[in-house]
């Protein structure tokens, strides 16, 4: 497992190390432009040192003389920080004066009077030498004459340059790079001032953080955590409301079940028994079908509070295959359920297990609620937009009931059925996840029963040929 990096260490680091780089990179051009202007400065003196001496080289009768006083010699040598040395030397005599071991070019590869600059070793000193091969006249004999001095004064100019401009350039290394400390505790004083504030909030705050002295680089963060604790805030509401109405619809059935089972524990006779049992059985069956909704209602919001990965659902095999689980449940109440649909596939984008249940919630609906004998027709249509239809030819619903009955536990008065008033509502629920539109239609112009049907957005559904 990788370590995490601090923010702060990175950005101190992509921020102060070309800096460093550059400084480094200034400091060598500045060597080297410090060693240029250092030996051109010497060069120059050294080459006014030979050229002084090639003065002395005189030409008498086809001879070659070198005549320098050892006083003048004394003072040519002096410095109180450099060692000086020169040679003079003739092409056709040899060494004429000087230091011998003077290292010097070859006479025959210099042009005459043009300065040769070069560097060598005597004394074990280093020395930087200039040599100058000259031609008295009126002989033709070529003489050398070279001249050589220590480095001391070059390395101490090219130190004292250095430092006139390194030291300024580190120091301003230095200062940028407390700025730029301090420049970045205080770009992330807003992330740690947001790390603080929602340390200090309560586990069940999700009012959103507010963001109005916050940067625009960290907004994009609060806007993201706002958004979180807003589905976060949905997911707990929706639990709460489970709960709440889990707890609210389980009491009465579950009291129910527990006096049927007293009555059965307390029967004289077999019969009172059997009737006691027949009431559990029946309690029983209709907490199970009240927990099944309440878990299908759950799902359905959790899955509305979280992006949904809808897939193609063929809306005839669905209903189709869901007219084929509901036969049984029908014949029991002597209904006639048939299903009308087109021979090729309606396709839309859904869940199939929560359209399922929709169809499933309209089809149970349909069979309570329902006259017995009488029919139910289940219809997909293809256009203009797909849709699932369920119709019976019940009682029908009043206009003034069909604005609520999709309302949680609400149920019509005097209905005949054992209902929870869920079923609708999870229709309703389950619907909007969709995008699709649930109308009603009942009674009116000679109409008997009850119509729904659940229209899908024209985007949303794609009709196969």
């Amino acid at each position: 497992m990788n370590k995490p990096q601090s923010l702060r260490a990175q950005l101190l680091s992509k921020l102060t190390l070309p800096l460093l780089f550059v400084v480094l990179l200034d400091a060598a051009a500045s060597y080297f432009v410090a060693m240029h202007y250092t030996d051109l400065a010497y060069d120059r003196w050294l080459l006014d040192s030979v050229k002084s001496l090639t003065q002395e080289v005189h030409a008498q009768q086809n001879h070659v003389t070198f005549e320098l006083p050892p006083i003048a010699v004394e003072v040519f040598r002096w410095d109180d920080v450099d060692k000086t040395f020169f040679k003079v030397e003739s092409q056709a005599e040899g060494f004429m004066a000087g230091d011998a071991d003077l290292p010097s070019p070859p006479i025959a590869t210099l042009a005459s009077n043009e300065p040769f600059f070069s560097n060598g070793e005597i004394e074990g000193h280093e020395v930087r030498i200039v040599s100058v091969l000259t031609t008295p006249t009126p002989s033709s004999e070529h003489v050398l004459v070279s001249v050589a001095e220590t480095l001391n004064k070059r390395r101490s100019m090219m130190t004292e340059i250095l430092l006139a401009v390194v030291l300024p350039q580190f120091l301003l290394l230095f200062i940028t790079g407390f700025h730029v400390w301090t420049g970045v505790n205080r770009g992330l004083r807003p992330l740690n001032d947001l790390a603080a504030h929602l340390a200090q909030r309560s586990a069940r705050d999700f009012n959103p953080i507010l963001d109005a002295d916050v940067p625009l680089e960290v907004r994009s963060l609060t806007h993201t955590i706002n958004d979180l604790l807003q589905r976060l805030g949905s997911t707990l509401i929706t639990q709460q409301r489970f709960i709440e109405n889990a707890a609210h619809q389980l009491r009465t059935p579950l009291a129910g079940l527990k006096l049927q089972a007293e009555r059965a524990l307390g029967a004289d006779n077999p019969e009172a028994m059997k009737a006691a049992l027949g009431h559990i059985k029946n309690a029983a069956d209709r907490v199970a079908h009240l927990i099944t909704q309440l878990l299908v209602l759950a799902r359905s919001e959790s899955v509305s509070h979280s992006a949904p990965e809808f897939k193609s659902v063929d809306l005839v095999k669905l209903a189709r295959e869901s007219c084929m689980d509901w036969v049984t449940r029908a014949l029991d109440r002597n209904i006639e359920l048939g299903f009308d649909a087109p021979e090729v596939p309606v396709i839309v984008a859904g869940d199939e297990v929560l359209l399922r249940e929709l169809l499933s919630n309209l089809l149970d609906n349909a069979i309570c609620y329902g006259n017995r004998s009488g029919h139910i027709n289940v219809g997909v249509r293809a256009l203009p937009h797909a849709a699932l239809i369920v119709e019976d030819d019940g009682p029908g619903i009043s206009m003034f009931e069909q604005e609520k009955i999709f309302e949680r536990f609400y149920r019509i008065q005097g209905s005949q059925g054992e209902g929870c008033g869920l079923g609708l509502a999870i229709v309703k629920e389950i619907a909007v996840l969709h995008a699709a539109r649930v109308t009603v239609v009942s009674g009116g112009q000679g109409r008997q029963g009850t119509r729904f049907e659940i229209v899908f957005n024209a985007d949303e559904s794609v009709i196969k040929s």
